[in-house]
């Protein structure tokens, strides 16, 4: 896996190149233009205390802390496709080839790569391990690392998220400090334990790393005097919501992933060979889709699909 980083992404985005591909996704030339008056002819100062600099007017970058920018930035990249699904076994030539297009495609839309920070992490199960040269990007060397955090999620090339959970559980214990002072003042906050990308982790993770989190949850509901949801329901839950929006999504590139059985009454079970498989998101999502009730699932079986083969 690599993970990529851009130096001042936002800073370096082209209005026109920008608008170009705006309207090849079919966005109304309205709005197009609003956003392209929005982008250009900036002033811009900088002040510090009571000493401000001159104005300087920009045309290039989107604001720094503008809720649009992240979304502007999105559908610039929106025609590079980051994720390859793929074995790279001995012959790795094809993800160097990727990872060289990627930098061109870099170049041509004006975005640095920050090769200090792009990371690499191997996934390399095999029993006898081989070498993996060091990846080169602009003629520098990308570092190869055990684990990396990715969206706020620590994941490990062992795919383990004992580190992540240990992360979890450090923030929320500093959060118990915190209620138990506004519990003094009778002010009883919501408590947030630890979901954030739960469907990614939860399923996979150790029983020991859940007792871990779920200790941390009775804690807080002594502090609070409340019931708290588990863990496990918080996981199933959110599992379903999401497995839904899949299905009621038939563009979604996981839609596959949920094939209806010939009887058109449940979907097909994805094999697995291994528990790291067995658990992750998709077979899990499978597997409770099919323990609802079948009323609730005709308006998805209905649907075409396509199938979808995960490899382990």
């Amino acid at each position: 896996m690599l993970f990529i980083d851009f130096s001042s992404a936002c800073n370096t985005i082209i209005p026109m190149q920008l608008i170009g591909k705006l309207g090849l996704l079919g966005l109304n030339t309205s709005i197009c233009n609003w956003i392209l008056d929005f982008l250009t002819e900036k002033p811009q100062t900088v002040q510090i205390g009571n000493t401000s600099s001159k104005s300087i007017t920009l045309s290039t970058g989107a604001p720094q802390g503008c809720v649009l920018s992240p979304l502007l930035f999105t559908l610039l990249t929106h025609d590079y496709e980051t994720t390859v699904v793929g074995l790279i076994s001995n012959n790795n030539d094809t993800y160097r080839e990727e990872v060289e297009q990627l930098a061109g495609w870099c170049k041509d839309n004006n975005l640095l790569l920050n090769v200090t920070k792009t990371k690499e992490v191997v996934v390399d199960y095999r029993k006898t391990k081989a070498e993996h040269p060091p990846l080169s990007i602009n003629g520098d060397m990308v570092e190869q690392v055990t684990g990396t955090k990715f969206l706020g999620v620590h994941i490990s090339n062992n795919l383990s998220w004992s580190t992540n959970i240990n992360s979890i559980t450090k923030r929320a214990q500093q959060r118990l400090h915190f209620l138990r002072r506004l519990k003094k003042r009778n002010n009883r906050e919501r408590f947030d334990h630890g979901q954030g990308c739960v469907n990614l982790w939860f399923g996979s993770c150790h029983a020991s790393d859940r007792k871990l989190l779920q200790r941390v949850v009775r804690t807080a509901e002594k502090i609070i005097g409340t019931s708290l949801p588990c863990l496990q329901d918080l996981y199933t839950a959110q599992a379903t919501r999401n497995a839904k929006c899949i299905l009621g999504d038939p563009s979604h590139p996981s839609h596959g992933f949920f094939s209806p059985l010939p009887s058109g009454r449940r979907f097909r079970s994805i094999s697995s060979k291994t528990t790291r498989m067995r658990d992750s998101f998709f077979p899990q999502a499978v597997r409770l889709m099919n323990s609802l009730p079948p009323s609730s699932l005709s308006s998805f079986l209905l649907q075409p699909s396509s199938t979808i083969k995960l490899s382990e």
